[in-house]
């Protein structure tokens, strides 16, 4: 195998034929990371050459994931469809050659051949016959398909950068296919081809693409180009050791993005799934490029864990900057109130955030947890909130009004020590006022600290949800 030459350069070639799935978007942060640590280029390439299940939606779906993941590319994406007639010169000067030939074979004749090699156990599923055909033997009016001469003695070795050195037998490949019958390039074909012409020196991608490594190898001697170093990495199994599906996690960015996940940890998450550096388990995008390597990337399957995905992004909101928080929530927030929110109610979230983003681990649970704050009176209770506030606890509230009217200042301390008071007044215990309060406040039984909610609030929307719940307005 020919050493690839510097400077790196890293490719993400998805086929748009459905969303950036979790395994591809893993794919594509370390190919990522090592272009980036090595001070290479990571470039994007579309194989729509599946004319018929590619769809612009998918492509904007591919497009806007890497982009919300932070995963910028390098030059111009690359659209596999637009280069068919680059791919199938090379095949034509294969032809030319003598590397390649013209294969009449009819659809009946290639099953047939099947047929008998798998009675026979042989992988070989061509047997070669139009090899060293003439052509002139062909049948009138016949559309061949152009066919590589693949090597039929010794082996074909691939020093993987994951799996270590991978031989296969050459005996077990296929001639494969370049061009079809209506001129149009196989996949392995243009993959090779574009990954040469774009100066790719690193192949990283899963390892279902191990077998196809071999073929791509024998084409790339063929054309006497630099081979790429090949890494293949084992895909994410979900948490039962069966393979991921959408009741374990393979689904499309964008949902884990409507699931409220930060972009910044869900790239910390898919880079642990089958990549360690020692006992670290928080890891910054900086930290990462500057660790990453390949010789760290583990060969056996990784295991997709919601719950560890949900601790971790629970460790980045609580770290996340309060005013970013804000922004992210409040279409969330606007989308649930039908209304946009106005600078009061955005400025009351920025004072709770504090307190907010301790409890929540994903931005969902942020909003929940906040959506008190910026709420349309009057508040729909829950039950439990509904089950506190008895009339006699109402007629407790009613009392407090005025307590809660004329206090000064009107901050956190002030407030407790005023409901405190009025509690041994009553001769009441302070949850007995504290939690009816809360329910009346919030509309739930639970919430982060009363006398700071109070204090976001405001005397105004305080004392005005109050007078919602009490018998005498």
């Amino acid at each position: 195998m020919n050493a690839p030459s510097a400077p790196v350069v890293t490719r993400f070639a998805p086929s748009p034929t459905g969303f950036l799935h979790i395994g591809g978007a893993r794919t594509a942060l370390f190919n990522w990371l090592f272009a980036r640590h090595a001070g290479g280029a990571f470039r994007l390439r579309i194989e729509d050459t599946d004319r018929k299940r590619s769809t612009d939606a998918a492509i904007a779906a591919i497009l806007d994931g890497l982009a919300w993941l932070g995963l910028d590319w390098d030059d111009e994406v690359v659209y596999q469809s637009a280069r068919m007639e680059r791919h199938a010169a090379v095949a034509k000067a294969l032809l030319d050659k003598g590397l390649a030939y013209r294969c009449y074979c009819t659809p009946e004749e290639l099953e047939e051949m099947r047929r008998a090699a798998r009675t026979a156990g042989s992988a070989r599923l061509y047997d070669g016959r139009w090899r060293d055909r003439d052509p002139a033997e062909a049948p009138p009016g016949a559309a061949p398909v152009i066919r590589l001469k693949m090597p039929r003695d010794g082996e074909t070795e691939i020093g993987d950068l994951v799996q270590g050195p991978v031989t296969v037998a050459n005996a077990q490949l296929d001639d494969m296919v370049l061009l079809r019958a209506n001129g149009t390039p196989t996949y392995m074909l243009s993959v090779v081809v574009d990954d040469h012409d774009m100066g790719v020196t690193h192949v990283i991608r899963g390892d279902d693409h191990l077998t196809n490594a071999f073929r791509q190898t024998q084409l790339f001697r063929a054309m006497n180009w630099p081979t790429p170093a090949f890494a293949h990495i084992p895909l994410i199994h979900g948490p039962d050791g069966a393979k991921l599906s959408k009741r374990h996690g393979a689904l499309g960015v964008e949902a884990y993005r409507d699931m409220g996940y930060l972009p910044e940890a869900l790239r910390n998450y898919l880079l642990r799934l089958g990549w360690s550096h020692g006992d670290e388990e928080i890891i910054s995008t900086a930290q990462a490029i500057a660790w990453f390597d390949l010789k760290s990337v583990g060969r056996a399957p990784a295991r997709f864990d919601f719950a560890k995905l949900d601790n971790l992004n629970g460790h980045y909101i609580r770290f996340c900057d309060d005013g970013r928080l804000v922004e992210l929530i409040l279409p969330r927030l606007e989308a649930e109130i039908g209304d946009k929110l106005g600078d009061s109610a955005t400025a009351r979230l920025r004072r709770a955030m504090p307190g907010l983003k301790p409890r929540a681990k994903t931005l969902n649970e942020l909003t929940a947890s906040a959506a008190f704050y910026v709420a349309r009176r009057p508040l729909t209770l829950a039950p439990k909130a509904e089950k506190l506030l008895t009339p006699e606890a109402r007629a407790r509230l009613d009392r407090l009004l005025p307590v809660l009217r004329a206090l000064e200042p009107w901050r956190d301390s002030a407030i407790e020590a005023g409901v405190r008071a009025f509690a041994e007044a009553e001769g009441l215990k302070l949850g007995e006022v504290a939690q009816p309060l809360r329910a009346a406040l919030t509309g739930s039984h639970a919430s982060p600290g009363l006398f700071e909610i109070m204090d976001i609030l405001g005397r105004e929307e305080t004392l005005a949800r109050l007078r919602d719940q009490v018998p005498n307005t």
